[in-house]
């Protein structure tokens, strides 16, 4: 049978999501935990990858196997060996075609800003103390990422994707409290890195490095050496998966 996990992870002591060499993962970790509590091999399918230090709340895999067990208990047992950073919220039964990845039609990230020092803030939202920030001017600059278009110019370079299209249906700054801000981007699909050089390019816009009309521009361009610097990863969150 095939089941969904659905779980949420502090990026903080991983690599990110998909296992590499060497390196601490969250799939490597649920796998690990996964084969012990089965009594056999078991390989997990996510989502998608997020990058080292990024979080992830709601996130979906699932896994398939033949043995029997009660799924609520393998959900306690998985939280109980998995590290802190994880958190397994449930086990369910799926049908066979669902699909963790190529099943999700949306996903959707939310990345967290603060504009003077908050030692409780600071782990999981980006201190931008930049004097001035236009939030207006970054909210008409995100608009014009609305619709489909090639992405290449906000792409880790050396990424192997087959086609650098996405189609972005959100993308807006919201002030949470005088202080704290967040950037809501939801699309079909994102790239790797994808977010964060938004926010970046976003950021130069507000500080008013670049207007807000040169978007499109740059789009065109597919030149990500032409975006804006990358931003930090812990701040970012991938919040909601649409299936």
């Amino acid at each position: 049978m095939r089941y969904k996990i659905t779980l949420s992870y502090s990026g903080a002591d991983f690599c990110g999501w998909q296992i590499q060499p060497k390196s601490p993962s969250v799939q490597g970790s649920l796998e690990h935990a996964l084969s012990v509590l089965l009594a056999e091999p078991v390989g997990v399918v996510g989502a998608g990858r997020t990058d080292t230090g990024v979080n992830a709340i709601g996130y979906a895999a699932h896994f398939d196997t033949e043995k029997q067990f009660d799924p609520g208990d393998l959900c306690y047992k998985l939280n109980a060996i998995l590290p802190p950073s994880v958190a397994i919220s449930s086990v369910e039964p799926v049908p066979d075609d669902f699909h963790a990845r190529f099943g999700a039609r949306r996903r959707k990230y939310i990345y967290h800003i603060h504009r003077v020092k908050d030692p409780f803030a600071a782990q999981y939202s980006w201190l931008c103390g930049y004097p001035v920030l236009d939030f207006d001017a970054m909210n008409r600059a995100a608009s014009m990422l609305l619709g489909t278009h090639d992405f290449s110019a906000f792409e880790k370079t050396g990424s192997d994707n087959k086609t650098s299209v996405c189609t972005i249906v959100e993308a807006r700054w919201v002030q949470d409290d005088p202080t704290h801000w967040t950037f809501h981007v939801a699309a079909d699909r994102f790239l790797r890195g994808m977010v964060r050089a938004i926010v970046g390019t976003l950021v130069e816009v507000g500080r008013g490095k670049r207007t807000a009309d040169s978007i499109p521009e740059l789009l065109e361009s597919r030149d990500r050496c032409a975006a804006g610097e990358s931003v930090p990863g812990h701040a970012l969150f991938l919040c909601e998966i649409d299936y």
